[in-house]
């Protein structure tokens, strides 16, 4: 994987993380949070997807490496919202 490859990679992350903070309705840090959040994201979401039998839709080719949008972006939505319900949930207890 080249640098330029990386740095796609981290783009299309970063903006499906952002697309899922959005849809939780929850946002904590900045751009490297929503990086982080696409990447687990999509871990979380292929999981599922492969758990469900559900195929990869549109997933883009990045060097080798084929990074899911679709289920990154509720992957990370689904990841979000858990955080935010976990973060509100320890802030009521204080």
């Amino acid at each position: 994987m080249t640098l330029i490859e990386f740095l796609i990679l981290l783009l299309v992350a970063g903006v499906c993380g952002a697309l899922g903070q959005a849809m939780a309705g929850f946002s904590r840090g900045g751009c490297l949070a929503a990086v982080a959040l696409g990447f687990i994201g999509a871990l979380v979401g292929r999981w599922i997807a492969e758990a469900a039998g559900l195929s990869k839709i549109l997933a883009v080719q990045v060097g080798d490496v084929r990074f899911p949008i679709v289920w990154s972006i509720g992957g990370s939505a689904l990841f979000v919202a858990v955080l935010g319900f976990l973060s509100r949930a320890s802030r009521g207890d204080r």
